[in-house]
């Protein structure tokens, strides 16, 4: 006896959408298992890139950015200072964010800010700050603070990182701090 005669339509539409995710379960299965999966298997075509078209960059590792950042923020704690810290690479990504015991709330996004704005340009943040005289659309740019407390870290003139530090009462005192942080990794 047809289960659809007896229970109507709706019965058969449950039956026969069953079977369907059934099949297509089945489907998968193969093509995930390898048996015929189509395009899909296909191994990535690797283009030929040549050496003279390759740039290779130098990073801080963590280890560095966080020792520059405990640096930083130890000279502040010697002068009594609550501030944040932020070690950010080459591509203003950060590395390394420490926010100091009684720390503002701002301060932390405002120190990522100071460095990113820093390695951005290759420059302290200082005297960036001083080029929004002659072009204040800089201040513009989403991402970047152009108030003092931003150091680059250069290495052969290149930058490879940013340290940022907010939080002081003033950006020279934030620049101190992430001067000494600097300083670090020299030694």
């Amino acid at each position: 006896m047809d289960i659809r005669k007896k229970s109507g339509k709706r019965t058969g539409a449950l039956v026969g959408g069953a079977l369907a995710v059934v099949a297509a379960g089945t489907i998968g299965a193969l093509a995930v298992g390898g048996t015929d999966a189509g395009p899909a298997a296909q191994p990535a075509l690797v283009g030929k890139v040549e050496p003279a078209d390759l740039r290779q960059t130098d990073h801080l590792t963590v280890a560095a950015a966080t020792e520059a950042a405990q640096a930083a923020l130890a000279a502040a704690s010697q002068d009594n200072q609550r501030v944040s810290v932020a070690v950010v690479d080459r591509d203003g990504n950060t590395i390394v964010l420490l926010r100091g015991d009684g720390a503002g709330p701002q301060s932390y996004e405002s120190a990522e800010r100071k460095a990113f704005t820093a390695v951005s340009w290759n420059a302290a943040t200082s005297q960036l700050a001083e080029r929004l005289d002659k072009t204040p659309h800089l201040a513009d740019i989403p991402g970047t603070l152009f108030l003092g407390g931003g150091v680059p870290v250069a290495t052969s003139g290149a930058p490879i990182a940013g340290i940022g530090v907010a939080g002081a009462p003033s950006g020279d005192l934030d620049e101190k701090y992430a001067r000494a942080g600097v300083a670090t990794l020299g030694d």
